[in-house]
């Protein structure tokens, strides 16, 4: 199965192409929004000696994170479906946080965090070892307190923010190489009109007041 991966949920954006779940060309940049989704996947796609009609699944990385980059990579699967016959499928940028853990040798207790604004973190936490990711406590928004109190008990705490003002806080990014390697199993594909951020808070909308009278005009 050939797979093209797009992880656009920081700042760090990615992208990767797996054959038969092995790496074949990647391509990463810094700078969220001034990256160039078109180019990383030109770089993938000639480092691994393919063209856009041969991949046959998309796999999305859909946060939590940034949410103009997650929109700009759904959007991306959505209008290459489109176009040609491929499979789509979304994985939680947290589990890929998780397991581009495990991969740089990280074990035991880690928490995966990543700012969510109005003082709260999107938080999940894995035990890992060198053989597995296990979810033990699935994500949830949780305040900064309840994050610092998980880093006091033991906890790695991880993610991809720079400034959390966390102790201990270490910084690591989803990986669109090890979001490939997730999803080479997987059959589970969706079709692109489903596939959503990870946006834990409700939708508020907030009526704007009438118009103000000015006198005089």
């Amino acid at each position: 199965m050939k797979i093209l991966a797009l992880e656009f949920s920081s700042d760090r954006r990615s992208v990767a192409v797996a054959v038969a779940g092995t790496v074949r060309g990647q391509a990463a940049e810094a700078g969220g929004r001034e990256s160039h989704p078109f180019r990383l996947i030109e770089i993938a796609l000639r480092e691994a000696g393919l063209t856009r009609e041969e991949i046959e699944v998309l796999a999305v990385g859909l946060g939590p994170g940034s949410y103009n980059g997650i929109r700009s990579a759904i959007a991306v699967a959505q209008g290459w479906q489109l176009a040609l016959p491929v499979r789509l499928v979304g994985v939680s940028s947290i589990r890929c946080l998780a397991a581009q853990a495990q991969a740089s040798g990280r074990t035991g207790a880690v928490s995966c965090v990543v700012d969510a604004q109005r003082g709260e973190f999107y938080r999940a936490r894995y035990q890992i070892t060198a053989e597995s990711v296990r979810e033990t406590e699935a994500l949830r928004l949780a305040t900064r307190a309840e994050v610092m109190a998980c880093g006091a008990a033991g906890d790695v705490l991880l993610g991809p923010n720079e400034k959390t003002g966390l102790p201990g806080f270490q910084q690591g990014f989803p990986d669109a190489a090890l979001l490939a390697r997730l999803v080479a199993a997987r059959a589970d594909f969706a079709p692109g009109e489903s596939l959503e951020p990870i946006y834990l808070r409700a939708a508020a909308f907030v009526k704007a007041p009438p118009p103000r009278a000015i006198p005089g005009i």
